[in-house]
């Protein structure tokens, strides 16, 4: 007798793994890979010191949010965080085409909007303090460690998220006329 598998929300797993990587792992019981990720962020978070910053950016102690935070180990949370929040996703939706018996379709959903947030991240977070963010007052917010890496981040995200549904396009066409 074949056991049917509950469904997974895509986007409840995506929002399970943005409050912590790994959470929507374990939504998604990829018990694995969940504690796996938990493990990394509790690492990064302990050597990048970004719960300080995060705290001191958000009560408006920018330059001690600066100055505890470890740019080194920063560097690898932008990657972690998307990763978590990608397999999460695409984990759930290919479990629930399995749990209704379709024919999974290898392809994944958001890669670009990931990659863009991964590259927008470290770039925000990378030249946070570049020295003409502070010539131009619009551009000040983006001086800031946490909100210039969000910023850069959704901003790419989205250009990713684009460029991905526009290459998919042409592609499908492509393969329509052939």
């Amino acid at each position: 007798m074949r056991q049917r598998t509950e469904y997974k929300s895509p986007y409840a797993a995506a929002v399970w793994s943005m409050v912590l990587p790994g959470f929507g792992q374990l939504y998604n019981k990829d018990y694995i890979i969940g504690f796996v990720l938990i493990g990394f962020e509790i690492l990064i978070n302990l050597y990048s010191n970004l719960n300080l910053a995060l705290l001191y950016s958000f009560t408006g102690d920018f330059s001690q949010a600066h100055s505890v935070v470890n740019y080194r180990w920063g560097m690898f949370y932008p990657s972690l965080y998307a990763f978590s929040i990608w397999q999460a996703f695409n984990s759930a939706k290919a479990s629930n085409a399995k749990a209704l018996d379709r024919i999974i379709k290898r392809r994944s959903y958001y890669t670009g909007f990931f990659i863009g947030l991964v590259v927008g991240m470290d770039f925000g977070l990378f030249w946070h303090d570049l020295p003409y963010l502070n010539q131009f007052k619009v551009l000040s917010i983006l001086d800031l460690p946490v909100f210039s890496g969000l910023t850069f981040g959704l901003l790419l995200g989205f250009l990713g998220n684009y460029l991905e549904k526009t290459i998919y396009r042409k592609k499908k066409a492509a393969d329509q006329l052939a």
